[in-house]
This record gives structure tokens, sequence and C-alpha cells, in this order.
């Protein structure tokens, strides 16, 4: 695996009870994390708990909050791709109130 990454692209599902879509996360940044910063920073900007993070890696919540926290401190910039048609944007989906 290639730890010098400029930019680290994660792709996941997410979606409503009507189905699922393809999310994109790009991390911009990467290049100044660790492997495990990258590994926490990835599980954590995907909505998992520190308990959740933890458990996938084998780590202690207190290891991940230190490695969240100083990956953090390195600065990195988060960006969610999510298709149109997910948020209504290019069909009949009614529009949430």
């Amino acid at each position: 695996m290639d730890n010098n990454l400029d930019n680290l692209w994660i792709t996941g599902q997410a979606g409503k009870d009507k189905g699922f879509w393809i999310m994109h996360v790009e991390i911009r940044g990467a290049e100044k994390l660790s492997f495990r910063e990258r590994q926490v920073v990835t599980l954590k900007e995907m909505g998992r708990s520190s308990e959740e993070v933890a458990a996938a890696l084998g780590l202690t919540t207190g290891t991940v909050a230190t490695l969240y926290h100083r990956a953090k401190t390195k600065g990195y910039q988060v960006v969610i791709v999510i298709p149109g048609d997910a948020l209504g944007l290019f069909g009949g989906e009614e529009e949430e109130q």
C-alpha cells in the first residue's frame, strides 16, 4: 500500500429506506497522516463511534482519541461527494419537509 498519498478516496454505501447510493469520501492532505491516523480518520469521518473504531482496529478508545486528535492537528480536509439523484435532484423523488 502506498503510504504517500496526497488524497485518499473511500467509496462506501449509504442510503435510506428506499435503497442505497454510492458516496465518495476524499481526505485531502492524507500524506500528512500516519497509516493508523488514516485508518482512524476514515472510520470516524464515515460516522463510526470511537468504540466502533477501536473494535475494528483492535485499539483502545483512548488510542483512537489520541490518533484522531493528532490527525486533526496535522490538518486535513474531508470532501464528501454525494450523487445528485441521492438528494432527489434528478429524479421523481418528492422533497422531504
